[in-house]
Parts: structure tokens; C-alpha cells; sequence
């Protein structure tokens, strides 16, 4: 494509919109900038741009500019909003910074190993990208891990191949996406207000293996993560990869007397199995974790990499801070921070990794119901603390299915419940238990992101301890 003097809207600042900007003014375009704030932060960024020779709108995210050629979209832009109405009224091509990034790419460009799935991505790119640089390749963990592809694209660096983390928002603006290998890690209810439906986010969760070249990983454990490879039109001998905890059929990757072993990337996989990696390799060895850990190296063996270099890359890893993350003991009391968790999905995986449990849930629930969330977690609850905005449902859910289990429900919404939370949850708590925050809400009600909801938890439990 000729960028040369082409009329290209943005829709949106911020993380993605900033860096499309700057590259399309880069490549010659004459670029908009549409934004539906118009705060100080904005103005801020409006004024860098500006500088640059880009016209930026603030307070108007719903008029096309005249003259527009193409829109190029943030991720969290919902596609019912008037601007793409106007946009296919106009016969204009609307893509996100994925689509605009893969199109960018330059001749012997690093293919993508592409991840997305309801809950564990990040982790997972992370992970991958350690067992690729343990293999001694030239790699980044990009895209929506918060390094921008578009900045990876056009940079100066070079690379092998690439660890990528596509949400759902970016995969329903990339139609042109073709990975090399992707996977979708799982599916249960998120962003629904986003998609409409259920079935409009798994379409878009599918999109990642359209095209794959020469692998789809799928969840053995999660039917519809199957049914989305099936529904794919994919390059010819691309394979079908199942991972699962359980002993692996052939053409997966499983777990058998706790090793991970491989019986997909082997020359008789009727008879064979690679040994992988021990589950102690994988920190921390919680199910889910370890259901991540597996999907990452079959990406990677896809790829063509060692069994040697999928335990190396493993044992190297450490988990982002907020996951399930061990804080201290406190009389003989685990303190876990798992503030990630900010859907049911992510805190049902996090509640099967203990036996006993004090839990501390609540915040936005986002439209979420928590019934199959208490059914299946009733008997490692020791007790429960609620806190937050919408800690009603969860009580209420509570009431209904686990009646025998003690609920403090603190009534406040201050930064400073938490400190009152872990108190509480420290008075209920036995020893050997693990007090787990794993709110299964977002966050916003109480704090700016789940990262200070985590630091509030974990400087209560620090002052616990100091007390103690």
C-alpha cells in the first residue's frame, strides 16, 4: 500500500492509538486523531502529536473526518459505535493495530506464535518467549502484553520469531492475521458488553487460528476451544495440538506421573513420548499454570524447538507479580495475591490450586453470576471475606449453594478495606490454610487497576505480619 499523502483516522490515544499515529505519520499519511476524551491526560498527548504534524480531535469520537481513507482503531472501541457505522456507510475499511502491524511487516519478516484465551495469555506469551530465548532465537513478548507490534514492526531490531498476545478486541479488527502456529488457551464469559454475545467473542477468540500454517493448539479440556479449530479454515498440514493435565493421546501434550511430555511433536507419536519438563519446573505448579505451561511448549515445538529448551525456558520463568502469587506466611497461614483474577474463569482456576481456603472476592463483577463458581469451589472454602461494589451477587451465591460456609461482608469500598479484609481473613483462617485474594471482579470500584488492588493486599499482609 501507498501511505504517501493517504487520509487515515485514528480512532482513539493511548497505548495503541499513540504508536499508530506516530508510525502512519512516519510512512507519509495525513493523520486524524479522533478521541472521546478530552482530559488533561489527552490534551497532554494531543499536544505530542500536534508536534509532530498530526490533527487530533478530543471530545468528538463519533464523526468520521471528511476525506477518510481508512480508520485504523484502538482495541477497546466497540464496533456498534456511530464512527464505524459512518465508516461502512463510506465503503471504508476499518482495521486495528494488529491488522495495521501484520500488513507493515517487513520481506523475511519473524513469524507470530499467537496466544489469546479468556485467562492466562500474558503468562503464557511470557512463558514462551522464555523457552524460545532458552533455544538461543532472537524473540519479544508483543502485543497485548503492552509492548506495541507496531513498535516491534517497524523498529530497528530483528527477530526470529515472535511471542504474541492477541485479545479478542484486537483479533476482531485483524481479519488478515496469519500466525504460524496460535492457540486459544480457554473460553467462559468476558467482555460480553464488548461483543454482544457469547458466541460473537468466541468467533473473534477464533479468528487467531484462521490462516495457521502449521499448528492450532487447542484445550482438550475445553470442547469449545476444539470446535474453533475444527471451524477454521487453515494452510494445508496444518495439525490439529491438544494439551491436557491427563496422560496425552497422540497429537498432544500432557502430563504422566508428573512430567510434561510431548506425543505431538515426535517422529512415531503412535508409540512415542518426549519428556518435557517435571511440573516442579513450573512456578507456581498449579493446574492452570501448568495447562499454560504446556500450551507455551507446544507453540514452541511447533516451532521446531528442543524438549531440552522447553525445561530450560520453564525453570527461568517467573510469573508476572499479581498471579497467584505467594506474599508470606503468617502463624503458619499462606497469603497468596492472585488480584489478576478478575473474572469467575481466572478465580475458579486459582481456588482448585489449594485444599483449605479463607477468600477474599469482590470488586465489579462486569455482569458475571457466581453460582457455578461457589457450586464447584464450596468444599476448599474455609470461610469468606467480601468486599467491593458488587459483593452482593457473590453473598447472595453464597447463601444458595454454600450456606455452611462463614461470610464476613464488609460493607465499605475504601482503598482501606483491605487492610480490614486481610484482618478478618486472618481471625478465620487455621493453620495450614491459604488465605487466597482472588476477587473475581475487576477492580475499578475500589482501585486504579488489579496491580494496586494486589499492593493494597500485600502490604496488609505485611503488616500483619509485622504485628504478629
Amino acid at each position: 500500500m501507498t501511505w504517501a499523502g493517504k487520509n487515515v483516522t485514528v480512532a482513539g490515544l493511548g497505548v495503541s492509538g499513540i504508536p499508530a499515529a506516530r508510525v502512519l505519520h512516519g510512512l507519509g499519511a495525513v493523520v486524524t486523531v479522533v478521541n472521546e476524551g478530552d482530559d488533561e491526560r489527552s490534551r497532554t498527548q494531543a499536544a505530542d502529536l500536534e508536534a509532530l504534524g498530526v490533527t487530533v480531535r478530543l471530545g468528538d469520537g463519533d464523526t468520521l473526518p471528511e476525506g477518510t481513507e481508512l480508520v485504523v482503531t484502538t482495541p477497546g472501541w466497540k464496533p456498534g459505535k456511530p464512527l464505524f457505522a459512518a465508516a461502512a456507510a463510506a465503503g471504508v475499511e476499518v482495521w486495528g493495530d494488529v491488522e495495521l502491524a501484520w500488513r507493515l511487516r517487513g520481506p523475511g519478516a519473524a513469524p507470530w506464535l499467537a496466544v489469546t484465551g479468556t485467562n492466562g495469555k500474558t503468562t503464557t506469551v511470557r512463558m514462551l518467549a522464555s523457552i524460545l530465548e532458552a533455544a538461543g532465537l532472537r524473540t519479544a513478548a508483543v502485543g497485548n502484553i503492552g509492548v506495541s507490534l507496531l513498535d516491534v514492526v517497524t523498529g530497528d531490531d530483528t527477530y526470529d520469531v515472535l511471542a504474541v498476545e492477541l485479545s479478542s478486541y484486537q483479533l476482531h479488527w485483524a481479519p488478515s492475521l496469519r500466525a504460524h502456529s496460535a492457540t486459544v488457551l480457554n473460553l467462559a464469559p468476558d467482555h460480553l458488553d464488548w461483543h454482544g454475545s457469547m458466541e460473537a467473542y468466541a468467533a473473534d477468540k477464533g479468528r487467531i487460528y484462521e490462516g495457521n500454517q502449521v499448528a492450532c493448539v487447542y484445550n482438550v479440556a475445553d470442547k469449545a476451544t476444539e470446535d474453533l479449530v475444527r471451524e477454521a479454515d487453515v494452510e494445508e498440514g496444518c495439525r490439529a495440538i491438544g494439551f491436557t493435565l491427563n496422560a496425552p493421546a497422540p497429537s498432544q501434550l500432557g502430563v504422566v506421573d508428573g512430567i510434561l511430555v510431548d506425543r505431538a511433536f515426535v517422529p512415531d507419536r503412535q508409540k512415542q513420548a518426549q519428556e518435557l519438563a517435571e511440573i516442579s519446573d513450573v512456578q507456581p505448579p498449579a493446574p492452570h499454570n501448568i495447562a499454560n505451561a504446556l500450551a507455551a511448549a507446544a507453540l514452541a515445538r511447533a516451532y521446531g524447538v528442543p524438549a531440552t529448551a522447553v525445561r530450560d525456558g520453564l525453570r527461568a520463568f517467573r510469573p508476572d507479580a499479581h498471579r497467584i502469587e505467594h506474599v508470606a506466611d503468617v502463624a503458619e497461614v499462606a497469603y497468596v495475591d492472585d488480584s489478576k483474577a478478575t473474572n469467575t474463569h481466572a478465580a475458579e482456576a486459582s481456588l482448585a490450586a489449594y485444599e483449605s481456603i479463607v477468600w477474599i472476592a469482590g470488586g465489579l463483577a462486569k455482569g458475571a453470576t457466581f453460582d457455578e463458581l461457589v457450586t464447584k469451589s464450596a468444599k476448599r472454602l474455609r470461610a469468606v471475606v467480601l468486599i467491593g461494589a458488587d459483593r452482593a451477587l457473590i453473598r447472595e451465591a453464597l447463601a444458595r449453594h454454600a450456606p455452611e460456609v462463614p461470610v464476613v461482608d464488609l460493607d465499605r469500598t475504601d482503598t482501606g478495606a483491605m487492610s480490614e479484609a486481610v484482618r478478618q481473613a486472618a481471625r478465620l483462617a487455621e493453620p495450614g490454610d491459604t488465605v487466597l485474594m482472588a476477587p473475581a471482579c475487576a477492580s475499578m470500584d475500589m482501585f486504579t487497576n488489579y496491580n494496586k488492588r494486589g499492593d493494597a493486599f500485600a502490604d496488609a499482609v505485611r503488616e500483619l505480619g509485622a504485628s504478629a
